[in-house]
């Protein structure tokens, strides 16, 4: 069994950075994708980052440039630095796993953490 708890959320200003965190345990396969995905109240979830076991990062169009996304095996810890926050990045951050190929359907993820909430006050 896989568990994944994120951490970092909290308040900031528009134009502020957070780090995320989301440690894993349990058993990983040797081929997986790590992701980061969001939900805003009444939206959707989305994707946000991904990272495979090459080490690969992928992003949505709206967080390239301001989100990046890394790991720490050692740890058994990735990551998500978020800069220059905007508003509309408010929303709760979840981390996800899955044993096929980096998707940015939430389905095709195993397991979630609980998620941890980020607010962009402007």
């Amino acid at each position: 069994q896989v568990q994944l708890v994120e951490s970092g959320g909290g308040t900031v200003q528009s134009g502020g950075s957070l780090t995320l965190s989301c440690a894993v345990s349990g058993y990983m396969f040797a081929s997986y994708c790590m992701a980061w995905f969001r939900q805003a109240p009444g939206k959707e979830r989305e994707g946000v980052a991904a990272i495979d076991d090459e080490g690969t990062a992928t992003y949505a169009d709206s967080v390239k440039g301001r989100f990046a996304m890394s790991q720490d095996s050692a740890k058994n810890t990735m990551y998500l630095q978020m800069n220059s926050l905007k508003p509309e990045d408010t929303a709760m951050y979840y981390c996800a796993a899955t044993w096929v190929g980096c998707s940015k359907v939430p389905g095709s993820y195993n397991y979630w953490g609980q998620g941890t909430q980020v607010t962009v006050s402007s």
